[in-house]
Parts: C-alpha cells; sequence; structure tokens
C-alpha cells in the first residue's frame, strides 16, 4: 500500500492501553479520549480486562480518528461541556458492531454502517455492548454549517446505511474504520470537499420536486465540460463560474444521483475514450491524451481509466 502524503502522516496521534499495566488501563483511556476528543466520562463492564487502541491523524481542519476497544459507555456531561473550550461535531459510524447513542431525550440505535452526526455542545451518551470498532470524524462547527443549512438538532442525526445517500456515507465510514489511511488515497481538500457533500445528501436529502437543481445541474455540467483540461478544476472554481455557493453546487449533484468528483472523473474518462478512437489522434502518446482530458500525469490517467474501464488506455486504444 502507498505510504500517505507528508501533509497527513506527520499529523498523526497514537494511544494504546498496552503502555500502561492491566489496573491503569482504564483511567489511561478516559484521558486518552479527553485529550483525543473532549472532556467525557467512560465506564466499562470489562474494567478488569479492558484494552483500547485509539489511532488520530488530522486532514486539513477534521480529524478521522479510529477506536478500537473493549464494551464503553461514553458520557458527555454538562460539567464536561462546561470544561470544554471548543465543542465540535462528531460523525461516527461503527465497522461491525452494534451500538446506540442517547441525547436530547432521543435514543437512535444504529447498525454497522449506520452514521450517526452528534453535537458535542448538548450532553449525550454514547453505548457499545459488543465493543468499539468505529470511526469518530472530528467536525469543526463553521466547517459543519458549509454543508448543513440545520446543524443543530435536539437528538443525534441518522443517515441509515441502506437508505438514499446514507449508502455512501455509510460505506465511506465503514472503510475508515478499517482503515483510516483510506483518507490518504485522495488530496486532503478533495477528502473534506466529498465527506461534506455526502453529509448534505445523506442528512439533509434534495427533494426530487427541486426542478432548480435539475437545472443548475445541467449548468455546471456545460460549465464543467468546457474546463476538462485544467488538471486543478476544483468545486469551488466550478460553483464561482456558475455564480452559486458550494453547498448549492453538490446539493445539485446530489439531486441528480451524483457527486462533484465522481462526474468530474465520469466525464475526463468519457472524453479520454473519445479522443483514443480519433484516427487522427493516433500519433499521441497516452500521456498527451491524459493531460487534453485534465490528468496531471500519465500514471494518474492510466490508474483512473484502468478502475474505469477494467484496461490500460494503451490496450482499450489497441482494441479498437
Amino acid at each position: 500500500m502507498p505510504s500517505a502524503p507528508p501533509a497527513i502522516a506527520e499529523h498523526r496521534r497514537l494511544w494504546s492501553t498496552e503502555a500502561v499495566g492491566c489496573s491503569e488501563r482504564l483511567d489511561y483511556w478516559v484521558g486518552a479520549i479527553c485529550e483525543a476528543f473532549l472532556e467525557m466520562d467512560c465506564s466499562s463492564r470489562e474494567a478488569e480486562a479492558f484494552g483500547g487502541q485509539l489511532a488520530s491523524r488530522d486532514i486539513e481542519e477534521l480529524s478521522v480518528n479510529q477506536v478500537i476497544a473493549s464494551t464503553q459507555d461514553v458520557y458527555r456531561t454538562p460539567a464536561g461541556i462546561a470544561r470544554s473550550r471548543r465543542s465540535h461535531f462528531y460523525l461516527i459510524g461503527q465497522a461491525n458492531r452494534p451500538w446506540h447513542v442517547r441525547q436530547g431525550g432521543q435514543v437512535a440505535h444504529l447498525r454497522p454502517g449506520d452514521a450517526a452526526l452528534v453535537d458535542a455542545a448538548v450532553p449525550y451518551e454514547l453505548h457499545f455492548p459488543q465493543g468499539v470498532h468505529c470511526v469518530s470524524v472530528q467536525l469543526p462547527r463553521a466547517w459543519v454549517a458549509q454543508w448543513l443549512s440545520r446543524p443543530e438538532a435536539h437528538g443525534p442525526r441518522v443517515a441509515w446505511h441502506d437508505q438514499g445517500w446514507g449508502r455512501s456515507l455509510g460505506a465511506l465510514l465503514v472503510q475508515l474504520a478499517r482503515d483510516p489511511d483510506t483518507a490518504a488515497a485522495m488530496p486532503a481538500p478533495m477528502f473534506a470537499q466529498h465527506l461534506g457533500a455526502l453529509m448534505g445528501a445523506a442528512f439533509e436529502p434534495p427533494r426530487a420536486e427541486e426542478g432548480a437543481c435539475v437545472s443548475l445541474h445541467g449548468r455546471l455540467l456545460t460549465l464543467m465540460r468546457a474546463q476538462l483540461d485544467q488538471p486543478g478544476l476544483r468545486a469551488e472554481m466550478l460553483a464561482h463560474g456558475a455564480g452559486v455557493s458550494l453547498r448549492t453546487l453538490h446539493r445539485a449533484f446530489a439531486a441528480a444521483g451524483g457527486t462533484f468528483a465522481g462526474t468530474l472523473r465520469s466525464l475526463r474518462i468519457e472524453r479520454a475514450q473519445a479522443l483514443l478512437t480519433q484516427p487522427r489522434l493516433a500519433h499521441l502518446g497516452v500521456g498527451e491524451i491524459g493531460r487534453r482530458c485534465g490528468f496531471a500525469d500519465a500514471s494518474h490517467f492510466v490508474r483512473e481509466f484502468q478502475r474505469s474501464v477494467g484496461a490500460t488506455p494503451a490496450a482499450w486504444r489497441r482494441r479498437r
């Protein structure tokens, strides 16, 4: 597996109960989650044989935290809130075990793959009766407000892994819970945008009757096709060109059943296929074809093309 880019790798932190004796492990764990997250209390019926590991990595302003530990109950209390300097949101998903969250008088029973958004400014309880194997993504309040029109809620917000965009969001969280380094597979700004777009679509799904989104989506596709040859094309640039906010842009793609990143990749591969089949361009190398479609380098083009089409550009071209 390729190593993570330095910008991500240098911001890793790790806590493990293996660093202390058995009798000290639960106390050590409480200190670890308070240091990694915020002021919380924790108890476990397996206190005498407790074990846990917490790996945290910063990606831009977000923090991706993988937690693998014994059964436990976590409490965010009014006293803990009063001691905290900041209260973030947390996006949590378990890889393979059920759990439940209680907040604002509401209880949500979650299955593996379900996603819950919890506001740390409001007391809550997290219960993991079969142990923890989860990812908890720390999200600044201002960042969440970019993607959700109604960030605050009386209770936990849930995206079910078998409904709507909850399928995609849940699959991403399960992957991060199993292998947090997955986040390094794309540039940090793109990962943050991808996560935000999925959250917006999953927690505030666009209504099918929003005809304006359909019209905007068509306009965005036209602008995108006109700029496919730009390697650094970003969602912010496209939103600026369309005269809309970044959140409006992502909602338009979600209403059409896609994402900005996925659509951009599909359009580039589509254009590359068209160029590869033109006889008058037969003298151009694969790298130049990729460059004309906006891929930064030949190796990136080959990887993306093979992943989408099932063959390298050169092999696909020969067959035609």
